[in-house]
């Protein structure tokens, strides 16, 4: 399946908020172990999956379309699907987000 058309719409509706996404991608299994950043960030799932292990709330899954607002400080780790993943990013200062918020495809 092509990816490129949901990127491209993931982008512009990414842009409207005034975010400017860069694109990254893991192979199948691949895991990040537990770190947190000092700013906010933005993902939107492009292709494959991902799941988020949050301590303090949960494990977030994310699939094409899909968005998860990390705030800075945010203790996580992730683990890619058995397809990979790719994934949009964006960052932003600081306390712009107000919570971890996973919003599915279509909702946000």
């Amino acid at each position: 399946m092509n990816a490129e058309p949901l990127r491209r719409e993931m982008e512009e509706r990414l842009a409207v908020e005034g975010l400017s996404a860069g694109s990254w991608s893991n192979g199948p299994g691949d895991r990040y172990g537990e770190h947190r950043h000092d700013y906010d960030k933005v993902l939107v799932g492009v292709a494959g999956s991902i799941i988020f292990h949050l301590p303090a709330a949960g494990d977030q899954l994310l699939l094409p379309g899909d968005r998860l607002d990390l705030p800075a400080a945010t203790d996580h780790a992730a683990t890619v699907g058995e397809h990979g993943v790719t994934c949009l990013e964006a960052h932003v200062p600081a306390g712009t987000l107000r919570g971890v918020a996973r919003q599915p495809a279509g909702e946000w």
